[in-house]
């Protein structure tokens, strides 16, 4: 058993009855008028006591000035030991810190911040860089790993001015280049099922614009294929007014912009005025005979009555 366990946890009777010597030396410490009533007092070890006092300093809610005292052994005087400023049960405190790498979230990158990756990082593996060793000025070679860890610094490409230059045409490189396998490091099969798994988080056939969606993406004429292994289960999609405007989307996705889900009919058009301009329409100037509501009558009708 240590000596720590074996202390008594019973406060010292001259060393608690210090509180004048622990609030003087609190107030010397202090700014004034901050160190408030006292708080109580624990046992720290044999004639070893800390007294509290209330802070009122401004922006240290629920803090306490706690004054360490002791004496030695079978003496009678008791000597100040510390003093600080400690958080109560009840202070107010700052949010535990995190690292950066685990802080940053999708997003909070913005022009021309650098996000470095780590070497060993899971979602990358080495790519193809057309020798069987990569360059002496490469970034991942064994002697630019030793000069940077003589010099105590980090290695970086550096700016696009110091890359490599393009290799001759015809050569291995070259050739690997053009096909895309030039990159000191490429994506995993790991780094690929992470992106997919975050993709079909965010668009996928469980999210509730899916679920609510007329039908899927594979049937949408917005969708855009993707090339490789992704093609099978993503693609882009390219519509304005949908939520995934630009986005990577899964097969299974699906929204309200779906080009089949409703086709809008063509509004009526009225017909086109028919004009003949070969015929000539006869316009009378006078009213024709017939035309009253009482009947006209010839010379015959009217020679009876007496007219003439």
């Amino acid at each position: 058993m240590s000596a720590a366990s074996t202390r008594s946890r019973t406060p010292d009777r001259l060393c608690a009855e210090a509180v004048d010597l622990a609030r003087a030396a609190a107030e010397e410490a202090a700014a004034p008028g901050v160190v408030g009533e006292h708080a109580g007092l624990v046992s720290e070890g044999d004639r070893v006591v800390t007294h509290f006092f209330e802070c009122k300093e401004l922006g240290y809610r629920g803090w306490r000035w706690a004054a360490t005292v002791t004496r030695a052994s079978r003496a009678k005087v008791v000597t100040l030991d510390e003093v600080v400023l400690l958080p109560g049960p009840d202070a107010l405190l700052a949010p535990e810190w995190v690292p950066w790498s685990e802080r940053l979230r999708p997003g909070d990158m913005g022009p021309g911040d650098l996000l470095p990756t780590d070497a060993e990082d899971l979602r990358l593996e080495p790519g193809y860089s057309g020798e069987d060793q990569p360059l002496p000025s490469s970034p991942v070679s064994h002697e630019m790993a030793e000069l940077a860890e003589a010099e105590d610094a980090e290695v970086t490409p550096g700016a696009p001015a110091t890359l490599p230059t393009v290799p001759s045409r015809g050569s291995i490189a070259s050739v690997a280049e053009e096909l895309g396998m030039r990159r000191a490091r490429v994506l995993s099969r790991y780094g690929l099922h992470v992106a997919a798994d975050r993709w079909d988080e965010a668009f996928g056939a469980k999210t509730p614009m899916a679920q609510a969606a007329p039908a899927s993406c594979l049937t949408c004429g917005f969708l855009v294929p993707l090339g490789g292994s992704l093609g099978q289960a993503f693609g882009l999609c390219a519509n304005e007014f949908s939520p995934a405007d630009g986005r990577v989307v899964s097969l299974t996705y699906g929204c309200g912009g779906h080009s089949e889900a409703a086709v809008m009919p063509k509004p009526p058009q009225p017909a086109a005025p028919v004009i003949d301009e070969t015929k000539v329409d006869p316009f009378p100037l006078r009213p024709a005979p017939d035309s009253g509501s009482v009947p006209a009558l010839g010379d015959e009708e009217t020679a009876e009555l007496g007219h003439s």
